[in-house]
């Protein structure tokens, strides 16, 4: 994609839990004449809709077809699980997944973990989302395994949670298709980069070469006064005392 194809605005996707407020205050400073377009999108359909070309770039959960996209990753989350207030596991700080065996545990179609084994007891049912599944939570029939932003986004106050300290973590990335990194794209990078404002890359107009003055070439001096060179240095002839004159033999 070329910069005459660029779209008016910058159109930014980002999953539940990322929170680009920062950086979108820094980009409208910086930006004021592009307009930046936020789309929340489920962590599942991030990928279908930059290949749909629905969005420039996007804060995405790892991992993704680095084929097609390129990924600067960000952070890790911790993983919590999230319980009644009233939960006997509340009683600690922190867990394992080894306490959690003998739990229900409820794992949404959402869920943004790879689980190769789910831990715990499986629920009656897979909810379709997240806040579906906190909703069993709450009703005291199982608990929920999560990234630690998303047990913040969809607080209760009848539920907590507790960090599981041997679980599988989320990493957070910002990801665009590789093939439609845009000058608006480059742009975004070097905010969530921290670059300052004068931090451009490779798009900065480089400064000309300063232009080397040439050595005169021997005898050039001599002949701008008119005289020629000799090659020998010229001795009592500009206002020095005269030479000594030689003795006749």
């Amino acid at each position: 994609m070329t910069g005459s194809e660029e779209s008016p605005s910058f159109r930014l996707a980002y999953v539940p839990g990322v929170t680009p407020a920062k950086w979108v205050r820094i980009w409208n400073e910086r930006l004021p004449g592009t307009p930046l377009v936020l789309t929340q999108v489920p962590a599942a359909e991030a990928d279908a809709l930059m290949r749909a070309g629905e969005a420039d770039a996007g804060f995405v959960r790892l991992p993704v077809d680095r084929d097609f996209f390129s990924a600067i990753p960000l952070y890790t989350e911790d993983t919590v699980v999230v319980v009644p207030k009233d939960h006997v596991i509340t009683a600690a700080e922190e867990v394992t997944l080894a306490d959690l065996a003998d739990e229900v545990l409820f794992h949404p179609l959402d869920d943004v973990f790879d689980w190769d084994a789910p831990p715990g007891e499986p629920g009656f049912e897979r909810p379709a989302t997240t806040p579906d599944a906190l909703e069993l939570v709450a009703a005291n029939v199982g608990l929920l395994i999560v990234p630690q932003s998303l047990a913040r986004l969809y607080h209760r106050k009848d539920l907590t949670y507790r960090t599981i300290v041997d679980a599988p973590q989320s990493q957070i990335a910002l990801a665009w298709p590789e093939e439609a990194t845009t000058d608006r794209v480059d742009d975004f990078i070097g905010i969530v980069r921290g670059r300052t404002v004068n931090s451009t890359r490779g798009r900065a107009t480089p400064p000309e070469p300063k232009q080397q003055k040439k050595k005169p070439a021997p005898g050039a001096a001599a002949k701008q006064r008119g005289g020629k060179p000799t090659g020998r240095p010229v001795r009592g002839r500009s206002g020095g005392r005269p030479g000594k004159p030689r003795r006749k033999s």
